[in-house]
Parts: structure tokens; C-alpha cells; sequence
């Protein structure tokens, strides 16, 4: 989500192989992560279908399970509903968001950005409509997609941001408490960036800070990774949690990477970037 900024579509593809193959001959890896927009929002409509399958193929060709979370530019190609069944999420009653743990010690939480939004639902549904009058409050000019004339935060009310239910807040704070209990340390993950530190104005979560105090009522979560902010970013915020907003594969010219993996440990999350991506080694009290 950057604006005049190249990208490379094709080349992303290849990014993507290299990225593969890479952690296919690290051999330790026990899954991977995909932080959302699997397909553009300029492919031809005819070939949203195709291009997902083709990315989906490549990404089954990684040695372990793969998960995935639903971005914006999905949600211009393929209705929602659509979209969970081809990224076959672990999903429950047909809900974008969904708990893993690969290891006893850890618990990832994928959460969905466009939960509430004016994307992805039906236009008659309920939701469309209720996340249209919203921006309609929050955002004066034609475009919801321009930011013109806002100020400040109040810049992330765009209709390719979205917001996290209260039905999925629910969700989200019984499974703090379960992994709470069960002494787990949380990392948490969302295609919208959760803290304005970490992100551009104009790529924040609408309700970055309800999903934020869930997140503070506990000490399990240690890191909340995001995508959608093309550039990339890093904070720490006020109660220790680390914000990492991954850079994206869709910017990166011929020749160059952007992909990643992190190692984990009892006190400290290591992302060991590749390229454009930022290796970062974040410490926390165990």
C-alpha cells in the first residue's frame, strides 16, 4: 500500500519460487505464512481464478503446512466466501480467522482485517452496508480511497482498510485466556498493520486500538507481524510487544527478495530477512 511506487508483478512470482526453494533447503522450518493480497487488484477479473490457483500451487510446493490470511487486493478479485475455501483456511463456521500452534510453547493468531468492510461482502449484506455508512461518517470525499483533506490517524478510514468485529474480539480474547493458561507465548498476525508506529497513517487498522487493548489485558503476546504497508516497518509499542509490518514481494525489482523466516526461542523472535526485508531480533521477558 504505498502510492507512485513501482511494482512488479511478474517478478513477484519469481520472488516467490526463490523464497520456496530457500526454505525447503533450510529443512527446519514447520510452516509457512502468507501475509495476504495473494493476487493483485489489476488482474483481469477473468484471471482472478487462474492467478490464485497458480500462486497456491507454487506456495504447495513448500515442505510443511501453509497458512494464509486475506488482504485487499483478494477482496478485489474474489468474494470472501470464495476466497476461505481456496486458500483453504482452518477456519471455523466459515470465519477468515483462525489459531495454529506448531510447537507446544506457541500459538499464532491470524486475525481478518476485512471482517467489518466495505470489501469482500455482498453489496445487499449487512455488513457492506454498515461499513459504507461508516466510512461515509469518517471520510468526506468521493473517493473512499483518498485520504485528502483527513489529518493524523483519522487518514486510516479508506475502504482498503477494514476492521475486526466484535464477535472476532470475543474470539480473539478467549483465546489470550486459553494460551494465558496453557503458559503459550502468542504471536499474532494481520494483514493491517495494529500500531501507527509501525505503519503509515493511511494503512492502521480502523480499530487498531480495540484490537490493541484485548491484546494488553494479556502478557502472552510478545509480537504482532502485519503486511499491506508495502515499505515495511518496526516498533516496539508501550506494554513491550513488538510490531513488525513485513515488506512486500510486489516492490522488489528484478534480482532482488523479500521474504523471510523467524526463529523462535524462550525469550527472544528472530526474523531473518532476505534482501529487502529486514532482519530483526526481537527480546522480550520471558
Amino acid at each position: 500500500m504505498d502510492y507512485g511506487i513501482a511494482r512488479y508483478y511478474r517478478h513477484s512470482f519469481q520472488v516467490l519460487q526463490r523464497a520456496i526453494n530457500n526454505w525447503n533447503d533450510l529443512r527446519k522450518l514447520r510452516f509457512s505464512i502468507n501475509f495476504g493480497d495473494i493476487v493483485d487488484g489489476f488482474c483481469p477479473k477473468d484471471k482472478s481464478l487462474t492467478m490464485v490457483q497458480k500462486v497456491m500451487t507454487e506456495f504447495e510446493r513448500f515442505d510443511g503446512p501453509i497458512y494464509h490470511m486475506i488482504g485487499n487486493h483478494c477482496l478485489y478479485n474474489l468474494p470472501r466466501k470464495k476466497l476461505i475455501t481456496l486458500l483453504k483456511m482452518p477456519s471455523v463456521s466459515g470465519h477468515a480467522y483462525y489459531d495454529f500452534s506448531p510447537t507446544p510453547e506457541y500459538r499464532f493468531i491470524v486475525l481478518d482485517a476485512y471482517d467489518f468492510s466495505a470489501l469482500g461482502w455482498p453489496q445487499d449484506h449487512p455488513i457492506s452496508i454498515a461499513a459504507k455508512k461508516f466510512l461515509e461518517e469518517k471520510n468526506p470525499n468521493a473517493d473512499k480511497n483518498s485520504p485528502n483533506g483527513m489529518v493524523g490517524l483519522d487518514r486510516r478510514f479508506l475502504m482498503f482498510n477494514g476492521a475486526v468485529g466484535k464477535e472476532q474480539l470475543d474470539w480473539l480474547d478467549s483465546i489470550l485466556q486459553d494460551s494465558t493458561e496453557r503458559k503459550q507465548k502468542v504471536i499474532v498476525c494481520c494483514h493491517v498493520p495494529l500500531d501507527p508506529k509501525a505503519a503509515s497513517a493511511e494503512a492502521l487498522l480502523w480499530n487498531y486500538e480495540e484490537v490493541m487493548d484485548v491484546i494488553h489485558q494479556y502478557k502472552c503476546v510478545k509480537a504482532c507481524f502485519a503486511g499491506h504497508d508495502h515499505k515495511g516497518g518496526y516498533s516496539v509499542d508501550s506494554h513491550g510487544i513488538h510490531h513488525r509490518v513485513l515488506e512486500a514481494a510486489l516492490e522488489c525489482p528484478p534480482g532482488s527478495n523479500a521474504f523471510g523466516y523467524i526463529d523462535v526461542y524462550h525469550d527472544r523472535i528472530a526474523l531473518i530477512g532476505t534482501d529487502r526485508m529486514m532482519s530483526t531480533e526481537m527480546f522480550f521477558s520471558s
